[in-house]
């Protein structure tokens, strides 16, 4: 019977299995990532959760390592206009975490004497700082035990424990008793389960072609044993990226993050020729604070 919200009937599947399993694994496999590093600290720490948002850790790692060599603390991001940490940002996606991480940089000067505060209730309340955020910088900086649910560890659980093949979209509460409910007493144990479980579904138990010969918990997987039933939900479908306003946001960001000033519209109207969809794309970044309208028609990088 897979193990529910309180406790496991069986015994395989107790918390402290799954954790001396996981963890085992994770000390054995866990990738060499500068953010994991002691030198990183807490900044180091930070700024890869907000790079690691939505994009691919090989995608992370140059911009990463360029943005700690230029800013190795908050205080360096936020003396810098906001604009630079968009230009530095490059092409990671999703530039408005490059504005959030800035927020947070000057909050976290401004507030805390430029240190990344280790209190949780303090993290969640920078700018641009969610629970997960939060979750994550507080457990994996400063080995804290908090409940860590990104994509990875939610698909870890939910077919481990729940026995289904995806989790739901959006985060549910069920999900944050379960989480809980995992979570090692200890805090260095917990901490390195957070880790663990996140490497685990980054590595082995993946989206799709997930490797359950090489998974340290297989054995007790409910969704393995009930056969891998297949997802009932609506269908799971990959984001397209050809021919969106994002595509077209990207390209307009690109001509701004090249030029060393301001451009003129004609070179923004340059680079997509449907206007009407040019001009949706456009009125967005400036609506995001990626983008300022300057006069006669010119644009540039935000300055403040």
């Amino acid at each position: 019977m897979p193990m529910n919200e309180k406790n496991a009937t069986n015994p395989q599947t107790e918390p402290a299995v799954l954790h001396e399993s996981v963890i085992g694994w994770f000390g054995e496999h866990a990738r060499d990532l500068p953010w994991r590093r002691p030198e990183a600290g807490a900044w180091g720490v930070m700024v890869s959760e907000f790079m690691l948002q939505q994009t691919p850790v090989s995608r992370v790692l140059p911009v990463y390592e360029q943005w700690l060599a230029r800013w190795p603390r908050p205080a360096d991001l936020a003396a810098e206009a906001p604009g630079e940490a968009v230009r530095a940002w490059g092409r990671l996606g999703y530039p408005r975490r490059a504005l959030r991480l800035h927020g947070a940089a000057l909050a976290i000067t401004e507030r805390h004497g430029g240190d990344v505060p280790a209190d949780h209730g303090q993290l969640l309340s920078l700018p641009g700082i969610g629970e997960y955020t939060a979750a994550a910088v507080a457990s994996f900086a400063y080995g804290q035990r908090h409940a860590v649910l990104d994509t990875n560890v939610r698909r870890v659980f939910a077919r481990a424990v729940t026995g289904v093949q995806y989790p739901p979209t959006a985060t549910t509460a069920a999900e944050r008793r379960l989480a809980r409910a995992l979570l090692p007493e200890d805090e260095a144990t917990a901490a390195r389960w957070a880790a663990a479980s996140m490497e685990l579904g980054a590595l082995v138990c993946t989206a799709k072609n997930e490797t359950c010969l090489r998974c340290p918990i297989a054995a007790q997987c409910a969704w393995r044993l009930a056969g891998k039933p297949a997802h009932e939900g609506p269908a799971r479908r990959g984001q397209t990226y050809a021919g969106t306003d994002r595509q077209v946001r990207g390209r307009l960001l690109a001509v701004l993050r090249d030029a060393t000033g301001s451009v003129p519209q004609s070179a923004l109207d340059a680079v997509w020729h449907e206007p009407v969809q040019r001009a949706r794309a456009l009125d967005g970044l400036v609506a995001d604070g990626l983008v300022e309208p300057l006069e006669d028609g010119f644009y540039r990088l935000p300055q403040s």
